[in-house]
């Protein structure tokens, strides 16, 4: 596609949209926080575009989208600890923006994402002990600035994802052994 400019407030007037696909096109601007209001939406993806600026809380009341895209964009600030409103978000995808802050540990809470990628963005902070986690898709964490050490609770994703990666950040030693397999240590640097 080749649509440019931003998304405009009034978008919020397709009231029975139920996909919003307007990833890989040349949108700029932020994400009008009316879009909070479209709340039959299912997938709203507003991937690889210009858009800037941060992520409105207002998207957290969408809380039936099951796939959230806002990757390969310009977004900054912190992530909105509103998108852990949405119930059970199969795809959420963040990555390669420009986003900062800790992960808030409301996010840490949900359990139904298939696909969870963060990578690529300048998070810091911790991964906190008490998360209760299990994603049996993609994994991603690499490429922040995520320091302490990894908590054993971490592990139920790490042996349950097919696809999984916390590289290049700033962990601590000594890292996480999530089982007596030497295949299943928990790499923080080079390829996994």
């Amino acid at each position: 596609n080749n649509i440019s400019g931003e998304i405009p407030p009034e978008i919020v007037n397709l009231t029975n949209l139920n996909q919003l696909n307007l990833g890989g096109n040349q949108l700029t601007g932020a994400i009008p926080p009316e879009i909070g209001l479209m709340t039959n939406l299912g997938r709203l993806h507003l991937n690889d575009n210009q858009l800037t600026g941060e992520i409105p809380p207002e998207i957290g009341n969408l809380t039936d989208l099951g796939q959230l895209d806002l990757s390969g964009n310009q977004l900054t600030g912190a992530i909105p600890p509103e998108i852990a409103n949405i119930t059970c978000v199969d795809v959420l995808s963040l990555n390669n923006n420009q986003l900062t802050g800790s992960i808030p540990i409301e996010i840490w809470n949900i359990n139904c994402a298939r696909f969870f990628s963060l990578n690529n963005n300048e998070l810091t902070g911790s991964i906190p002990e008490e998360i209760d986690i299990s994603y049996k898709g993609s994994f991603n964490l690499n490429g922040n600035q995520l320091t302490g050490v990894i908590p054993e609770s971490l592990c139920p994703t790490w042996l349950g994802a097919t696809w999984k990666s916390v590289k290049d950040n700033q962990f601590c030693p000594p890292y996480l052994d999530c089982g007596d397999n030497p295949a299943t240590p928990i790499q923080v640097e080079g390829p996994i």
